[in-house]
């Protein structure tokens, strides 16, 4: 899944002998942080080699595998040709060197632009894998038929479900093999692996269902991570969103739903909406009031 690309301009730099070798300039931009950096070769003809250094280890977090489009070298006074150079960014690679040469002068007012778009992997979590036995590990829930390996304190620090279920007035918490009725494996184990040790980040596919298994199951962290998703990476639309952010209790989603309604049109149309009618009349007031607003 393609994310929105995510864009900067730099400030405007002289390119002049008192910086050889040295940094430029670095910034961060969102998730992404730039170090912006040149190396002159005097010797005829003159040659100058720009570096790009990226750190988006915030976007790999996010399940971001690659990044991808391209930088720009821009002279301030029309010195040359914009030069726009493709770029791939990945793991192992994530730098970006270009050498120009006789069309450059040391005395030349450079700024560069990019435009880089995140692409998010749609590789699978092995739950079997995350959920083997060990030595952290001192109890068993039988899911489905399938066993997962936890620990009883990590989940309990996490969930007031779990610390209820563990606790010694439920027979439960003697048991070495506790099944869990009326939910699928791969619901379950998809709750788990949102806060478990590596824990897995929430896609637009998965984020719905792991807030509600997070409510049923009493998972505080899940309103964060989601919430975190569906304000910074979602593509899901506005009107759903809206009553995501209502339903689950996410206030920062809920006041970027309501900006987000920034015609009247739009507030119309959430107004009229099947969604609408599920709001609670707190949310219900906010969208009536945006749509005052263009009234």
């Amino acid at each position: 899944m393609l994310g929105d690309p995510i864009e900067y301009r730099s400030g405007n730099l002289s390119v002049n002998g008192n910086t050889n070798g040295l940094v430029l300039e670095s910034k961060s931009n969102k998730e992404i942080k730039c170090i912006w950096s040149k190396r002159i070769l005097y010797y005829s003809p003159f040659r100058i080699i720009f570096k790009w250094k990226f750190d988006w280890s915030k976007l790999k977090n996010e399940r971001v595998d690659k990044l991808t489009g391209y930088i720009t070298l821009i002279s301030v006074d029309n010195a040359f040709t914009a030069k726009k150079m493709n770029v791939e960014l990945t793991e192992n690679n994530q730098e970006f060197t270009n050498e120009f040469g006789y069309d450059f002068s040391p005395y030349d007012t450079v700024y560069y632009e990019y435009s880089l778009t995140p692409h998010y992997t749609s590789k699978k979590p092995s739950y079997e894998e995350m959920f083997l036995p060990s030595d952290q590990n001192d109890v068993i829930l039988v899911v489905d038929g399938k066993k997962l390996h936890v620990s009883k304190a990590f989940l309990s620090y996490h969930s007031e479900f779990f610390r209820a279920l563990f606790s010694s007035n439920f027979k439960e918490g003697q048991m070495d093999e506790i099944p869990i009725g009326d939910v699928s494996y791969e619901d379950f184990a998809l709750l788990l692996s949102s806060f478990y040790p590596n824990p897995v980040l929430p896609t637009d596919r998965t984020v719905e269902k792991l807030l509600e298994m997070g409510r049923r199951f009493l998972v505080s962290s899940v309103i964060k991570v989601a919430e975190h998703h569906l304000l910074k990476m979602s593509k899901i639309n506005n009107e759903k969103m809206l009553w995501m952010a209502d339903e689950y209790g996410m206030p920062k989603l809920l006041k970027k739903c309501i900006r987000g309604l920034d015609t009247l049109a739009k507030a119309k149309q959430m107004k009229q909406s099947e969604k609408c009618v599920h709001l609670s009349d707190k949310t219900k007031l906010k969208v009536f009031d945006r749509l005052m607003d263009f009234i």
